[in-house]
This record gives C-alpha cells, structure tokens and sequence, in this order.
C-alpha cells in the first residue's frame, strides 16, 4: 500500500511555492520521489525552497512566474517538460486575500480590487490547469490537477472578494473533474482552514495563535508542513479513483468551529 503514495519519476509543478503551504507542498512530494518546479514571483523565496529540498537530495528547479499572465503560466509548464520531459501533477496554490486599499463598503468596492482579487485567486488556478491539462493531454499519460481554495468560500467574510474567487476555485475544480476524466486526467481542491504559514516568529505570535486556536474543535491552528501528506495522497497513485473533490483540512473548524467575523452585537447598556 505505501508505494502508490510513492511519486518517483513523477514531475510536478507547485504554484506559489516560496512560503507556507505551497513551500510545505513541495518539499513533501520531493521527500517522496517528485521533481518538482517551485513557481512564485519572488525568486529569492523559490530559490530557498528548491536548496532545501536539493539539500535534502531532492529534485527541484525555480522558475519565477506571475500566476495572474496567463502567459507565465504557460511558460512554467513548458519549463517542467523541458526539464523533466513531461507534466504529471500541477498543484495550483498561488493566491492571496484582501486588497492594500480595503477594507471597502460593499457598495464603494472598486472594479479593480475585485478584479485584482480574482485574478490572483480564481484566474490564476484557471490559467495553471488549463496549461497543465494541455500538455497532459498531449503527453497521452493522464496527470492530476490540485487546486487550493479556502475555508472561507464556505463561509463568506466581509472581505467578500476573496471567498468568492475560492468558492469559484471549488467550482472550478469540479468542472474539470468532469471535463477531463476521458482523459485520465483527476482534479481535487484542498480547503485548508485556520493554518500557520510559519513558525511564530515571536513568543507574542505563538500566543495570538494559541488564542485564536480555541475558535476551533481541536483547540489549537493547523500548521502548514501537514498539508504536505494531503498533497502526497492526492498526487498519488493511492488516490486514482478519487476525483471532484474538495479536502476541508480544518481541525473540525466548519463541522463545529466558530469563525471570526469582524463583528459584535450592539447593545445599549442601562446606567
């Protein structure tokens, strides 16, 4: 059973793969066989990522890429086929919330905020499994796509834009899910929830974390490297029959939690 988690001779393309999850993502399908091409705009943060996974005896070359031109995108899968001489699994986790000039009104959000947020989030997971599926078809070998949502599609937030693009990102995974299986090719979406993205930084980060862990049913933040082991399962050959699915990755936060909303009652206290 444990060799059809194995992913030896498998090539794999991680989007925003400099930090956090993606970062997390990667070095565990290395650890377990993948060459992988790390994608993110930052170089100096890809370039991070594939020393410590070639330090660790791992395969992995950078390749800076801005997952919202659609170009770039195109460009990295050619990249990991001419490199590793095909495309087995794109794992689609670019993205970001929130937007430098908000919060806004719902009634004041401007057109290029929203469009920026669905760029970055939904345009972007469009963009990769378009280019991923492309070159999977052309290969005749099948492949798996991996999309990255949030659990607030689920829930929605009053920083709306964001839950929208991830909630499309389910929709989105489910569509190619049917559209591609003649082709061998299977689609699934994480849905993490409250996760850190790094180690505290400081003794006051590790409390806020503490704290903010007892909104959830197992009282503490998932933590990043443990998406790694759900990226493995579903890379791999353990998962071949799963397909259209979203993974909520939550310590039971959406079965039970509750979720910070940015709001309070309002009440007029008696004298």
């Amino acid at each position: 059973m444990l060799e059809t988690l194995r992913l030896d001779g498998k090539a794999v393309v991680v989007t925003g793969a400099g930090r956090g999850l993606g970062k997390a993502m990667a070095k565990a399908l290395a650890a377990v066989g993948a060459s992988v091409v790390c994608a993110a705009r930052t170089p100096e943060q890809i370039e991070g990522t594939v020393g410590e996974i070639t330090g660790d005896g791992g395969r992995a070359v950078a390749v800076p890429t801005d997952v919202t031109d659609s170009a770039q995108v195109n460009a990295v899968v050619d990249a990991c086929v001419a490199e590793y001489g095909k495309i087995d699994v794109m794992i689609a986790n670019a993205g970001g919330g929130g937007d430098p000039g908000g919060p806004y009104e719902f009634w004041e959000h401007p057109d290029d905020a929203f469009e920026r947020t669905l760029a970055t989030n939904l345009k972007s997971t469009f963009f990769s499994g378009r280019a991923a599926s492309k070159a999977m078809v052309e290969q005749g070998e099948g492949g798996v796509i991996i999309n990255v949502s949030s659990g607030t599609a689920l829930r929605g937030n009053q920083n709306f834009a964001y839950p929208t693009a991830k909630g499309g990102v389910i929709s989105l995974t489910k569509s190619e899910a049917t559209m591609l299986w003649r082709h061998n090719i299977r689609a699934n979406v994480i849905v993490p929830g409250f996760v850190s993205q790094r180690p505290a930084a400081s003794d006051e980060e590790a409390e806020i974390r503490k704290n903010r862990g007892l909104f959830v049913p197992v009282r503490r933040l998932g933590e990043w490297w443990e998406l790694g082991p759900l990226a493995v399962f579903l890379a791999s050959d353990a998962s071949r029959y799963v397909t259209g699915q979203e993974f909520i990755i939550d310590g039971g936060g959406l079965a039970g939690g509750i979720g910070p909303v940015n709001f309070a009652p309002e009440h007029e206290l008696d004298g």
